[in-house]
């Protein structure tokens, strides 16, 4: 799948550069049609070598996420892992409806404060303070609108969950990235659950098929499981790999579940709860025995990766992988609309491709 979408968008991006020099390009470009194939060498694009301050900006102070790393970095016991980098200013605007999370942001403005963190009245205000940027707001919809002034700043940027609201918005998002030739990833702190070392050391040897579950809660503004049930999901793709085919879901009031078949024929489930206790973990099925996924390893390990993310340009997860969980979840939702049929993802992802090739470049 990957390699037919890279070739295709490489071919076109090759030829329009011949044709437009870079203001006719800006002019007149569509995200859809470049950068996805040279994102494919994004670690070797985006290597530029380690930067030494570390003063960071947070957009969106409208999720619990803001609060946590600014305390992780600017408290007064700040592990040493964490040293040499600090958050400095935020812009606190995050969604624009989203109730649950505009009433967040004058109490977490007032908690930043005391952590010493400026409050800037624009993204542009911020991005001229710091070196690299956070982005947490936690409405996946405005996403792109924020990231962009970022890109055409040149400043590195992680991209909380969920990295866009639909699939097109993420294409578009890493289409952007690899255009100004500025890194960026996203991920869930579940990707970091703690049994994910056993599975990466290869203490079950071949993983032949996962189970994995998280809370899944509704938001109406985002599919069904980008909003909350993508932490399960990321777990399942961080044992299993890219690679699925299809897609079946099954839904009631209460629960979700979504049954991927790879295209090796193995089999990864997603569990979404929304009743009950509310817990996160799995298990990984591998060619010497299982493994529990273990229990929830906090924002630490996730802020490890984001801060060596910064230090080196290397992003630590392919959008490849971050691109496919967002096609699961979008077949997962047309699974649902279609009574529970199989639906094939690589046709979600080119559906996703064409969407984004219609959004302006701005």
């Amino acid at each position: 799948m990957w390699e037919l979408f890279n070739k295709s968008l490489l071919h076109n991006y090759k030829v329009m550069n011949k044709e437009l020099n870079r203001r006719d390009f800006v002019r007149t470009a569509t995200l859809g049609g470049i950068g996805l194939g040279l994102a494919a060498k994004a670690e070797t694009l985006f290597g530029m070598g380690s930067q030494a301050s570390g003063r960071i900006g947070i957009i969106g102070l409208d999720t619990s996420h803001s609060t946590a790393f600014t305390k992780a970095l600017n408290g007064p016991d700040v592990k040493p892992e964490f040293s040499g980098f600090r958050i400095v200013a935020a812009y606190p605007k995050g969604s624009n409806d989203i109730k649950s999370s505009v009433d967040r942001i004058p109490g977490y403005i007032e908690e930043v404060k005391k952590y010493g963190v400026e409050i800037a009245n624009s993204i542009e205000e911020l991005i001229s303070k710091v070196d690299y940027l956070l982005l947490e707001t936690n409405d996946g919809r405005i996403h792109l609108e924020q990231a962009l002034p970022v890109f055409k700043a040149g400043k590195r940027m992680f991209i909380d969950k969920p990295i866009a609201a639909s699939l097109e918005h993420a294409i578009a998002i890493f289409n952007a990235s690899a255009f100004y030739k500025v890194p960026v990833f996203s991920a869930s702190s579940l990707r970091y659950i703690s049994g994910i070392k056993d599975i990466e050391s290869g203490k079950i040897g071949k993983i032949l098929g996962a189970d994995a579950y998280s809370p899944c809660s509704l938001e109406k503004s985002h599919p069904d499981l980008f909003w909350y049930g993508i932490h399960g999901v990321e777990t399942l793709f961080t044992v299993m790999g890219t690679g699925c085919k299809t897609v079946t879901r099954i839904s009631t009031a209460d629960t979700d579940v979504a049954v991927g078949v790879w295209n090796d024929g193995r089999i990864g489930t997603f569990r979404g709860t929304r009743s009950g206790a509310h817990g996160y973990g799995g298990t990984a099925y591998g060619e010497k025995g299982d493994l529990s996924l273990g229990t929830y390893a906090g924002y630490d390990p996730l802020l490890v990766r984001i801060l060596e993310f910064f230090k080196t340009g290397v992003v630590p997860v392919k959008k490849e992988e971050t691109l496919e969980i967002f096609a699961f979840m979008q077949a997962a939702d047309i699974s649902k609309q279609k009574g529970g049929v199989p639906v094939d993802v690589a046709k979600v992802m080119a559906d996703g491709i064409k969407k984004a090739a219609k959004i302006k470049f701005v």
